[in-house]
């Protein structure tokens, strides 16, 4: 995968990913409409699909719902980068099927700067600053988890076998 870096600090909580007051719908496309809206109020309409968000340490702090990963995933962020992530948030992204990195150095790329994630070699390439970053590959599991599309995806194809 690769897109434009949006950037976002430390301990961003789910209610910034995705506010409380649109949790009435589960409706990805709604949600999609509505992401990072408290953090940027223009956020969706400058971001394209396929770009990446990279964050902070502890980024989906708060509460366990799984609207965050959702919406993020239906805007078209196709990952997400941080130093850390909130324990409950990193499941829920994974079962979403959005593939997110945990990178000590995720502080020295920029905002604008196109990357590219290899997640098969564990590598993050900073394309504008020419820098390549390492970080340990997700298991085949999670990665599968990706792959389908996520968690109830992936259990209907393993039923279907």
């Amino acid at each position: 995968m690769q897109g434009k870096v949006w950037k976002f600090g430390e301990n961003i909580d789910t209610d910034l990913i995705i506010a409380a007051r649109y949790l009435n719908t589960s409706d990805p496309k709604e949600l999609a409409k509505h992401v990072m809206e408290d953090a940027d109020p223009k956020f969706v309409s400058k971001m394209s699909v396929g770009d990446i968000i990279v964050a902070g340490e502890n980024f989906g702090c708060g509460s366990s719902r799984e609207h965050a990963p959702i919406a993020l995933k239906a805007a078209g962020i196709s990952a997400v980068i941080a130093p850390t992530f909130a324990r409950i948030f990193y499941r829920n992204a994974f079962n979403m099927g959005l593939p997110i990195f945990e990178l000590a150095e995720a502080n020295e790329i920029n905002e604008d700067d196109t990357i590219r994630i290899d997640m098969d070699k564990g590598e993050v390439i900073n394309i504008t600053q020419a820098k390549t970053y390492k970080f340990i590959p997700i298991p085949e599991f999670m990665q599968s988890l990706v792959d389908a599309g996520g968690l109830i995806e992936f259990a209907k194809k393993e039923l279907g076998k």
